[in-house]
């Protein structure tokens, strides 16, 4: 039995997400047991990247309006350059991610995926790291940056490019195992 049966985790994602940082997470989080839901803007299909090619289509399960935070047990927040720039001037994709904070609920993103949180207001006085290109929007959100393969403050698990997928992935599943942190607030 996997340690995350039971659990249900939402990949917030559009078009231009870089398509390792969607498949990675998704796999080891469904091989621990966990049911997954691509969650998008629009229903039909969403198209990864491989940095700066196209990548595959995939399914996507579930618009933003139709869910919410208390849906799922987690959030993960793909990256790529696109993807986060789009999601990020949808209110109801940002207060999805605010609910998730709200909620004390694990909530994991990589690369570009952080300019999520940025807009969520979710930072202060937290401690992440990203793509580097982002470190200043961090900075002026209250994040304190840090530049390390992964970092995880108090139910947020941050990484910096896919070079970091192995420890990401890893401490993705451990906090999602773990649930709820009291001090994950907004």
């Amino acid at each position: 039995m996997g340690t995350l049966t039971g659990k249900k985790v939402a990949i917030l994602a559009t078009n231009g997400f870089e398509q390792v940082e969607l498949t990675e997470p998704m796999e080891k989080v469904k091989s621990a047991g966990a049911d997954v839901e691509i969650v998008s803007l629009e229903s039909g299909e969403i198209q990864g990247m491989n940095h700066d090619e196209k990548g595959d289509m995939f399914p996507v399960d579930k618009t933003v309006n139709e869910v919410s935070a208390d849906d799922y047990n987690g959030l993960i927040l793909p990256g790529g350059v696109l993807n986060p720039d789009t999601l990020r001037t949808n209110e109801k994709a940002v207060q999805f991610v605010r609910d998730f904070f709200v909620q004390h609920k694990p909530v994991s993103a990589i690369c570009h995926g952080p300019w999520m949180l940025v807009e969520a207001d979710v930072l202060n006085g937290r401690t992440v790291t990203s793509f580097p290109s982002i470190k200043t929007d961090i900075l002026n959100a209250g994040g304190n940056w840090v530049d390390e393969e992964v970092v995880v403050d108090q139910g947020l698990t941050t990484s910096r490019t896919p070079d970091d997928m192995e420890a990401f992935c890893k401490k993705v599943v451990e906090e999602l195992r773990e649930g709820k942190h009291d001090r994950q607030t907004p």
